[in-house]
């Protein structure tokens, strides 16, 4: 299925790793990974990864980008990783390289690059790389697959979610024999300071129903967040999402963050593919975990309302 992206990965002198912009676990898993595994097995070649900061995953090893000049790109291979459409990648000069591949799980939105191996069957780009690895045979050292590993582990909410399938858990064993020290990411990923315990109290206290439907919602005004002192919105938009899982009677769940010229809209579900609606709201993503971005809070209740009618339809 890769031969295509090793083959080119082998051909050109110097490859260079981008992803979305505002990166996840998989993101920049996938993106240090194949970055360690390319240097790993080829390390006569030139290779970088670039992209905006790692935020709540600094602690990655890795995970600061290089900072190259365009002509870096001349006679060069970019390879795009976790991205649905070209408006989400972080560095949009992976179009000066003489070739372009992309590795994407997400649902299908367009073309954009030379090579495209999109597979919306996996559970995370990482399973992607990492069966990447283990069928082209070469040599895959700790630092890779422990990259590859905590993609895996965020991108299946810890193996809980749908798409994970036994070829998932193969994968994830592939990565272990490797020297994965699980203990040490599991650490890193969910140990959390008391301040953020602390706030995310707060945001479990303004959850609020969509008109007695299994919709739940949390909006975040530009104020509010000024008022906490929090200046990134993606550490409440898709770091605060989740605190509405797992209560019962509640299938669907949004949360909404101003930052000033849009809101934010992070969409969860458990039970049903809210993915259109996302996708008519000029975003996109996966079937049970989609974002994009809307106008205005009168927007946002529109979204629900499409969200609430998704829930009775299926009833």
């Amino acid at each position: 299925m890769f031969e295509a992206v090793t083959e080119a990965i082998r051909e050109y002198e110097t490859v260079i790793l981008h992803r979305h912009w505002s990166p996840d676990g998989d993101a920049l898993g996938s993106q240090i990974g194949l970055y360690e595994f390319i240097k790993d097995n080829f390390p006569d070649k030139k290779v970088y990864k670039v992209g905006d900061g790692a935020g709540r995953y600094s602690f990655m090893y890795g995970s600061v980008m290089d900072e190259i000049p365009d002509e870096y790109y001349n006679g060069a291979l970019a390879v795009i990783l976790d991205s649905a459409t070209e408006e989400l990648v972080s560095d949009k000069r992976f179009k000066l390289a003489a070739k372009t591949v992309r590795i994407d799980h997400h649902i299908y939105c367009e073309t954009f690059t030379d090579i495209e191996i999109v597979d919306t069957t996996y559970e995370s780009c990482c399973g992607m790389i990492a069966h990447l690895c283990r069928e082209s045979g070469l040599h895959l050292s700790k630092t890779a697959a422990e990259a590859i590993f905590t993609g895996m582990v965020t991108d299946s909410g810890r193996f809980r979610y749908d798409s994970t399938s036994a070829r998932t858990f193969e994968l994830a064993a592939y990565l272990m024999e490797h020297g994965v020290d699980c203990s040490s990411i599991y650490l890193q990923l969910y140990s959390s300071e008391l301040s953020s315990v602390l706030l995310r109290a707060s945001f479990l206290s303004k959850i609020k129903v969509f008109e007695n439907s299994s919709v739940a919602y949390i909006y975040n005004t530009k104020e509010e967040l000024e008022a906490l002192g929090i200046s990134d919105i993606f550490s409440v938009s898709r770091g605060m999402v989740n605190v509405m899982a797992d209560i019962k009677g509640i299938d669907i769940w949004v949360n909404f963050t101003e930052d000033g010229e849009k809101v934010v809209c992070e969409l969860r579900s458990s039970k049903y593919n809210i993915n259109p609606v996302a996708t008519a709201h000029g975003g996109g993503g996966h079937q049970k975990a989609s974002g994009c971005d809307v106008a205005d809070r009168e927007e946002a209740m529109v979204m629900l309302r499409e969200l609430k009618a998704i829930s009775e339809q299926s009833e």
